[in-house]
């Protein structure tokens, strides 16, 4: 199900008092704003928040109403959430939310009650980066490739033939299922974490072909280019971190704005979200026999299955 939340959000701008309104606005749809904000930016209720919003409420939005007037962002998606829910056998709903967030992820994934939810944040597409939104310029026609990965994830955390750990992490959340994306880094393994985003970028690609290699990553192609340099190196030495679980460890393959001491391995420093590329070859030998709808459910010993047979192949 899509869910437009954008002209809600447009319509606390022209309010007398938009502070009031926004408030009201995150009030109507606590459990899914809330979830964003304790995810990817901080606790709503914190005293931070206050001017994070006035920010927000502030910024320029005319790249974004520009974007509104000249794109049909809702027909994009909607085809987008198709195609994802089509081509991965969706056995479970999805709702995928577009919105306009507070400068911080482009896109997401959520489970609130046990629902599955992809966001995209389209202060971030509009094709202009905005300092006063921290909109990143990315051209709308990345939006179903987004779109895709994110779908990708929720089905992996609430698919019931989802054969991953993670989501039974998940469910154990509370709730019927809750996504915290702390929480789960701070549990599932190192090899949890990178396949999960690597089988979101397989599905991206069998959902959203013909994009450069390097926007499946979110990558540009200066940092694809020595991640394919360092791909031996990277299978190698993140092997003994693999199958250990730790926050430190999802910050530093994973995470962006990690200093190059935290992203230092084995006397070489990783590029920033280096999981991203290493979860995608540790899920490639398997999606390549089995497609994108098993790969985004298989478990990781399934997935290691697949590697050690193409192994096997490239060295008999």
């Amino acid at each position: 199900m899509l869910v437009n939340l954008v002209p809600e959000f447009l319509a606390t701008l022209a309010a007398p008092d938009a502070s009031a309104a926004y408030h009201e606005y995150l009030d109507r749809h606590r459990p899914v704003l809330s979830a964003y904000w304790q995810n990817y930016v901080l606790d709503p209720e914190s005293p931070h928040a206050e001017p994070i919003i006035g920010a927000a409420l502030r910024a320029d939005r005319s790249d974004l109403k520009r974007l509104l007037e000249d794109v049909d962002v809702v027909a994009i998606a909607e085809e987008a959430l198709r195609r994802a829910t089509e081509t991965l056998e969706a056995d479970c709903p999805i709702d995928l939310y577009l919105m306009v967030g507070v400068g911080a992820a482009n896109a997401g994934e959520l489970v609130v009650g046990g629902r599955g939810i992809a966001f995209v944040c389209l202060e971030h597409f509009t094709g202009r980066a905005n300092a006063q939104t921290y909109g990143m310029g990315l051209v709308p026609e990345l939006l179903p490739l987004w779109i895709a990965h994110e779908v990708a994830h929720a089905l992996r955390y609430t698919s019931p033939s989802s054969r991953a750990a993670i989501r039974r992490l998940v469910g154990e959340l509370g709730g019927g299922g809750y996504y915290d994306g702390w929480e789960l880094g701070s549990r599932a393994t190192l090899r949890e974490l990178v396949v999960n985003e690597g089988a979101a970028i397989a599905a991206s690609q069998a959902i959203a072909p013909g994009f450069e290699p390097w926007e499946y990553f979110g990558y540009n192609r200066r940092q694809y280019r020595r991640l394919r340099e360092l791909d031996a190196f990277l299978r190698r030495a993140s092997a003994t971190d693999l199958d250990t679980a730790g926050l430190g460890l999802r910050l530093r393959y994973l995470s962006g704005g990690m200093s190059p001491a935290a992203r230092l391995l084995a006397g070489k420093v990783l590029p920033e979200r280096s999981g991203y590329y290493l979860g995608f070859r540790l899920v490639e030998n398997y999606f390549a026999e089995h497609g994108a709808a098993s790969t985004v459910r298989a478990a990781v010993e399934e997935l290691r299955q697949a590697d050690d047979r193409a192994s096997g192949i490239q060295t008999a």
